[in-house]
């Protein structure tokens, strides 16, 4: 699914595409999606300025002269930058159109997605709770180790975890823990506050890396100019299990944890 870097690719990209035009109309095709959109959705929208698009998480804020739009990409989904007249394809579910005939389409075949409306975004459910961003400077190892004391949580379950820092999907903590040379099951309280700071510069550069790459293309993402990421191959141990370890030799192994694919060296990381 579109993580971190993919939505800020996304971001990076349609931002100057967008920023200080008008929306025309919201054209919606398929409401069902993760929750309704809602139906009067289109009049809050139309003739409002897009004055800055921002990120929160995985979430982008569409900040508008009056409210803000949040949109999620959901497991699947993709915003692209088109001519208004491009025709509709299956999965199109709603166009945000501009003044000018230019508009943004988004497709989302498994619609996990959402859009949602809000005057106070920091107050808004999906958003209040999220802990800080990868990149802020609140996110530090002593952050996390004071967040780690007396928590037997596996470490992988709990970087994935918004409430503790947005952004670290799948993906990136399982590279993020290879290079930090830490075992995606080792208890959180068994850390010490040196690796934590480690993995806390690994979350970064792992995420920084893969923004230079225009993301990681597994299935379905593509950024706003419908151009897949390249960060894939980059991946040091995600979906390599079988294979030998770049730094040992040893092959890569997999394990579920918290539901998810795990993968790591059992002798580079403990």
């Amino acid at each position: 699914m579109p993580e971190l870097p993919e939505v800020e690719t996304t971001r990076r990209g349609l931002a100057p595409l967008v920023t200080a035009h008008r929306i025309a109309r919201l054209t919606v095709r398929e409401r069902r999606l993760r929750w309704p959109i809602a139906r009067d959705l289109n009049g809050r929208l139309a003739g409002r300025e897009v004055v800055a698009l921002n990120r929160r998480g995985k979430y982008l804020l569409f900040e508008l002269d009056r409210g803000c739009l949040l949109l999620h990409l959901g497991m699947s989904g993709s915003l692209r930058y088109l001519p208004g007249t491009v025709p509709v394809r299956t999965h199109d579910h709603f166009d945000i159109e501009l003044e000018g005939g230019a508009m943004l389409r988004y497709n989302d075949p498994r619609r996990f997605g959402s859009l949602h409306f809000t005057t106070a975004p920091e107050r808004h459910p999906l958003l209040r709770d999220l802990g800080p961003e990868p990149f802020a400077d609140a996110f530090t190892g002593e952050y996390l180790w004071r967040l780690c004391r007396g928590r037997r949580t596996a470490i992988k379950t709990l970087i994935m975890n918004g409430h503790v820092v947005v952004g670290v999907g799948n993906i990136y903590a399982n590279e993020a823990l290879y290079r930090a040379g830490i075992h995606p099951a080792r208890p959180a309280a068994r850390i010490s506050q040196e690796r934590l700071e480690r993995l806390s510069t690994e979350i970064r550069n792992v995420l920084e890396d893969a923004l230079r790459s225009g993301g990681t293309t597994l299935r379905d993402f593509v950024g706003g100019d419908g151009q897949p990421g390249y960060f894939r191959q980059s991946l040091a141990v995600y979906e390599r299990d079988g294979q030998p370890c770049g730094a040992c030799g040893t092959a890569i192994r997999r394990r579920v944890l918290g539901q998810r694919a795990s993968y790591y060296c059992p002798h580079c990381q403990r």
